[in-house]
């Protein structure tokens, strides 16, 4: 027979077990940002020391993520093997250390080689941190915790663009070594550092928890059980690495999330360009009015998350976003546009499209257990991630062509909306039973 517990009791071990989780998770993240997108800044000097053309440097920064598509689900089902723990770690080291070893680039051959191990090394981060929420949160509590975590993008948003921008400014020749050698190394050592504290900080899960009393425990791992059971009678019993494969529902998932990174990526990518282009030309400035969307979206993403763990709704938080995301976009692409209007349409797009990636996982880990959790969360997160490379090189393709940012604008805003239809397809035509989950105890 089930243990019972006070909601005042529930409430209490929630909030130590976030408490112990999420700040650090939060750092492993902004790092984790850091230094997948610096090279954008390392390049406005690495480009003109090293004679590289655009060409080059485009497949440099692109060839990561081919790395992190191959080496993805290998990952995350050697952390289900291994523990999260020593993986987490494992792959914060490596990618450090990476990060850091590409002040050595010194030719075309050296970036590829770099940026394809970046890739692999970080593989299985993101997968592996969403999976490892599952072993401590119920899916009620879920989306408000992802949303807290996936904060970081946003916050790295905010922070990113002043920290690259001041270590670019005042590093360059100091010890011999040029602003964006700086760069990387400055940036890549914290994740080795942080990552050797990730053995100290993280347990594999509740069960080998010691700071959490013996009831703290029961509690945890009872509600876990419980959830588990839920699944099962709703007929979510996918739990292999070919129950996840098979899935058509897995498979409609990587679909929507491609879709909705496909306009996280746009924005992220080519934010500052369209700030130059219809603002100021000042790079400080630039960097400043860049925040805003970020800062936006990072209080979007926590209201979104606490009223859907609230009301236990998950369908329309994710897709209600996606489409309000896409609407942004087609207002900012409008032709004569004013800048403010435009950034103002981008603010609301950037609050939509990241409110709706925190909420979007709530719909894979509500039908997956198991081992299929682990290869199909990073089938979609690796699937999904190609957009990473698809979107930006699209959207120069479209600006190549056209001359401005009005088509390419358009083409997101219209992968926005095919991604929150998507999301409600899965869940009211396909019958993913995860919509109306009970609501969290406040």
């Amino acid at each position: 027979m089930a243990e019972r517990f006070s909601e005042e009791f529930e409430r209490a071990t929630y909030r130590k077990v976030t408490r112990r989780l999420i700040p650090f998770l939060f750092l492993c993240y902004i790092l984790n940002y850091f230094d997948r997108v610096n090279i954008g800044f390392a390049k406005l000097q690495m480009q003109q020391d090293l004679a590289f053309s655009d060409t080059v440097y485009g497949l440099g920064a692109g060839i990561f993520f081919l790395g992190y598509f191959i080496f993805e689900v290998p990952s995350n089902v050697m952390m289900q093997r291994v523990g999260a723990r020593i993986w987490i770690a494992r792959i914060m080291i490596s990618w450090g250390l990476v990060a850091a070893a590409t002040m050595f680039t010194n030719s075309a051959t050296t970036l590829y080689v770099l940026r394809f191990l970046l890739g692999a090394a970080e593989a299985g981060f993101f997968p592996a941190i969403i999976l490892y929420l599952t072993f401590w949160y119920t899916r009620a509590h879920r989306v408000r915790m992802t949303a807290a975590f996936m904060t970081a993008i946003a916050l790295a948003g905010v922070l990113g663009g002043p920290v690259n921008g001041w270590i670019m400014q005042v590093m360059g020749g100091i010890g011999g070594l040029a602003n964006w050698q700086w760069l990387f190394l400055l940036e890549g050592v914290p994740s080795v550092l942080v990552g050797a504290l990730a053995l100290a900080l993280l347990d594999n899960g509740p069960g080998t928890a010691k700071w959490l009393s013996d009831d703290e425990r029961r509690l945890v791992l009872q509600r876990l059980e419980e959830e588990q059971r839920l699944k099962e009678r709703e007929g979510h019993t996918s739990k292999t690495f070919g129950d996840a494969l098979r899935s058509p529902n897995v498979w409609l998932l990587c679909a929507a999330y491609f879709a909705i990174i496909m306009g996280n990526s746009g924005l992220a990518f080519w934010l500052p360009q369209i700030i130059k282009d219809t603002l100021t030309p000042v790079p400080w400035k630039i960097g400043l009015i860049s925040a805003i969307p970020w800062g936006v979206a990072a209080v979007a993403m926590v209201v979104n998350g606490n009223h859907s763990d609230r009301t236990g709704e998950r369908c329309w938080h994710t897709a209600l976003p996606a489409i309000i995301g896409g609407a942004a976009f087609l207002v900012s692409g409008v032709p004569g546009v004013s800048g403010v209007t435009g950034i103002i349409a981008l603010t609301v797009a950037a609050a939509g499209v990241l409110s709706s990636l925190s909420a979007f996982w709530s719909l894979p880990t509500g039908i997956l257990s198991g081992t299929a959790a682990a290869v199909g969360i990073a089938w979609i997160n690796s699937v999904g991630n190609l957009a990473g490379y698809v979107s930006p090189f699209l959207i120069g393709k479209i600006k190549d062509a056209t001359g401005d940012m009005t088509w390419a604008l358009m083409m997101l805003a219209i992968s926005l909306v095919i991604g929150g239809l998507l999301a409600v397809y899965i869940t009211k035509v396909g019958k993913v039973r995860i919509g109306n989950v009970a609501p969290v105890a406040r």
